[in-house]
């Protein structure tokens, strides 16, 4: 779709044509999605893996622990675990909404946040039509692995997350009445996210911009809310450029510090909203 940067510093040290932008937690290397470790804490290469083990004592694993590393080998293999992980969410969410039960207490509207906090959540993979959950699944799937690769699974399901909940913050502001249900902030979200990143490359990424253009037109006409699509678009913008800018190994807690920081402001002002809307209405 564009020409990526040259940087090598922005292509695993081991696959020098795979370009990421995670960092081995240890000795901090670029390495690719093939070549992460999941660690306590970030992610490490496959020489500081062999290393540590090298020093580690030789002891007879139990059946948890094998279960265990069966799900790191997954992870570490490469595969984009958040990104089918989200696509089944999704398509669950779909089937769901046949419940009405599960419909009407799962959709978002900012006018309930304050008592029914769940919403937060549920109101992103709850999907009542066909058409919208195909498509949303369909461009989770396409864009969605590019960006796991390059930033780890980890931060991909934060910037998923962080964009639906950008969507839903500028419900709650602009119309807070209005219940929503779907993924597509959240998609905005991730199209925001992966412009900002080709920008933070030197790349103008113009043809992303058309396609973007287009999925909010094509959204708008299925009978979109605009306001949670464009709260997505900045939170997935934001997101990815904090990301950008604390991609530096030493930076990684203040990353960490920076995300968290940004998910509890969301929550703090649908919150207050929603107190503040209840108070006016009652």
């Amino acid at each position: 779709m564009t020409n990526l940067g040259h940087n090598p510093d922005n292509y695993c040290y081991r696959h020098p044509d795979r370009q990421s932008f995670v960092l081995c937690q240890r000795c901090g290397r670029t390495i690719c999605a093939q070549c992460q470790t999941q660690a306590a804490v970030g992610v490490h290469c496959p020489e500081c893996v062999r290393e540590a083990q090298g020093n580690m004592p030789r002891v007879k694993p139990v059946s948890v622990t094998r279960s265990v590393g069966r799900v790191q080998s997954l992870v570490a293999s490469g595969g984009p675990i958040a990104t089918y992980t989200l696509m089944g969410l999704s398509l669950l969410g779909y089937l769901l909404h046949f419940i009405p039960a599960v419909t009407s207490g799962g959709l978002y509207a900012g006018v309930y946040t304050l008592h029914e906090p769940w919403r937060l959540v549920t109101g992103i993979f709850l999907h009542a039509n066909l058409l919208q959950v195909a498509f949303n699944m369909f461009s989770i799937f396409i864009f969605g692995r590019m960006l796991e690769a390059q930033l780890g699974w980890a931060r991909f399901a934060a910037l998923f997350l962080l964009s639906g909940l950008g969507g839903e913050v500028a419900l709650s502001l602009f119309a807070p009445l209005t219940g929503y249900a779907g993924s597509n902030p959240a998609i905005f979200g991730i199209f925001a996210a992966f412009f900002v990143i080709q920008r933070h490359l030197g790349n103008q990424a113009v043809q992303l911009l058309v396609i973007l253009g287009l999925n909010i037109v094509i959204a708008l006409v299925l009978g979109g809310a605009w306001q949670a699509y464009l709260g997505g678009i900045v939170i997935g913008a934001a997101t990815a450029s904090i990301m950008m800018q604390t991609r530096d190994i030493r930076s990684q807690s203040r990353q960490r510090i920076y995300l968290i920081a940004l998910a509890v402001v969301l929550v703090l002002i649908t919150l207050v909203r929603a107190a503040t809307f209840g108070s006016v209405v009652g």
